[in-house]
């Protein structure tokens, strides 16, 4: 991609736009869709999340002022739309996220996008009783391998707490994956 500050120049210019915003695209689609789909788990659900963290992008590329990276910036509007999200449809299933999350990975199997084993399923199972904030840095640490200076961008959290919440998390989970 170019420099960001002229790609997001481009971005901005009525002319350039949606020349910018197709690359934008390209570059960013699938990794957005994987950091959603980490989050929601069901592949249709991501492609829904997918879908409205680009628009929330688009109605809002006019106010990205640079302050954070782009890629902090698109994932902060991912993050955010994939928990809205769980928890809309949450509410709308009268469960609380806890007990929807719980759902998510019992029908995880049904998935055919899910490619994991026994093993892989009873990751998910580990990782969804962490509390949100611990799941979201394990997430993506461990599946996506932001660095944590991006992961203090985009969860606005510094990076000695996001240190301690990944290591509780794996502390956590390998408590879990022994007892289990």
């Amino acid at each position: 991609m170019l420099d960001e500050q002229a790609f997001i120049h481009e971005l901005l210019d009525p002319k350039t736009q949606n020349k910018a915003f197709q690359v934008l695209l390209s570059s960013y689609q699938k990794p957005i869709y994987n950091h959603i789909r980490n989050i929601v788990l069901n592949h249709d659900d991501a492609d829904d999340v997918l879908q409205n963290t680009f628009i929330k992008v688009f109605q809002h590329l006019k106010n990205f002022k640079g302050e954070s990276k782009l890629f902090s910036w698109l994932y902060r509007i991912a993050t955010n739309e994939a928990i809205t999200f769980l928890n809309a449809k949450a509410k709308r299933n009268g469960m609380t996220s806890e007990d929807f999350q719980q759902k998510q990975i019992e029908n995880l199997t049904a998935d055919s996008y899910f490619e994991g084993d026994e093993i892989q399923l009873k990751l998910q199972k580990a990782i969804a009783l962490l509390p949100e904030k611990q799941q979201l840095v394990f997430k993506m640490r461990y599946f996506e391998e932001i660095k944590y200076e991006d992961l203090s961008e985009i969860l606005g959290t510094s990076v000695g707490a996001l240190k301690a919440s990944y290591h509780h998390a794996v502390k956590k989970i390998e408590e879990y994956m022994t007892k289990n």
